[in-house]
């Protein structure tokens, strides 16, 4: 069995990490399959916005597998993990242009939670958990420790990277890590309705508010700015463009096309 699921429906696909005994962690195929799905999701102009998950009610992500990924030295497999062939790269984002949501439903623990960073939008139920715990055992938290404090408060951040030690879903809206926190039951549901919502918007207009998004995190305001007035003039020109504010003015809705 496939140890990611991908499950299309419409202009949403569900990518589900399924090594539910394994509470969903990365070993070497895991993290390339998912690479592989995410880089389908984005050149498919059929699909809009991915909801990432685990499978199962226990966990997320719980992060590598270092049982099976330390070949030798837990450092070692990490590194083959992250850094060899795997096409699946968080940097300070998913290298995807079109929304992702992250749909915790458990455990989001060390490369999990930087999974869940990398994504777009981040909602939990309640019984969700954060951690990096890799300082408990001699290793890095890597991309997680540049995102995170772009994402919560510096202090917050520190004592979560520095000690290892868990918070609940309701201390991570508190602090901003996530956005909502919904009954298990009613985690997936929500997803896909936000899925839904940013579906119906214009998709060229989505990918480029993304990427100003993400780029306001580590660009000078004055590259930001530049990059603004261009990619402004250019969408100007599209269809898209054209017939938001002419369904607006006819009181209809939009039949985007993404061009």
């Amino acid at each position: 069995m496939s140890t990611v699921l991908y499950d299309p429906k419409g202009p949403i696909v569900r990518i589900t990490l399924n090594r539910p005994e394994a509470m969903n962690a990365f070993d070497l195929p895991t993290a390339q399959a998912l690479g592989r799905r995410l880089q389908e999701f984005d050149a498919d102009e059929k699909l809009r916005v991915a909801i990432v998950t685990g499978a199962g009610d226990k966990a997320f992500c719980a992060g590598a597998d270092l049982k099976q990924m330390h070949g030798g030295s837990h450092a070692g497999g990490i590194n083959e993990l992250w850094h060899s062939e795997i096409q699946y790269r968080l940097g300070q984002k998913l290298q995807v242009s079109k929304p992702v949501i992250a749909a915790v439903n458990g455990y989001c623990l060390a490369g999990g939670l930087e999974l869940a960073l990398g994504c777009d939008i981040r909602i939990a139920a309640e019984t969700a958990s954060f951690g990096c715990p890799e300082v408990r055992w001699g290793i890095l938290h890597g991309f997680g420790a540049m995102r995170l404090p772009t994402t919560v408060p510096m202090s917050m951040a520190m004592e979560m990277l520095l000690t290892g030690e868990r918070i609940d879903a309701a201390r991570a809206r508190e602090i901003g890590l996530v956005s909502r926190v919904v009954a298990p039951s009613a985690l997936l549901p929500t997803a896909e309705q936000i899925a839904e919502r940013i579906s119906q918007n214009g998709p060229l207009a989505i990918k480029i508010t993304k990427e100003l998004a993400w780029r306001s995190l580590h660009q000078h305001p004055d590259d930001a700015l530049r990059f603004y007035s261009t990619v402004t003039a250019l969408i100007h020109e599209t269809a898209d463009s054209k017939e938001g504010p002419r369904a607006f003015a006819e009181k209809r809705t939009p039949r985007f096309e993404g061009r």
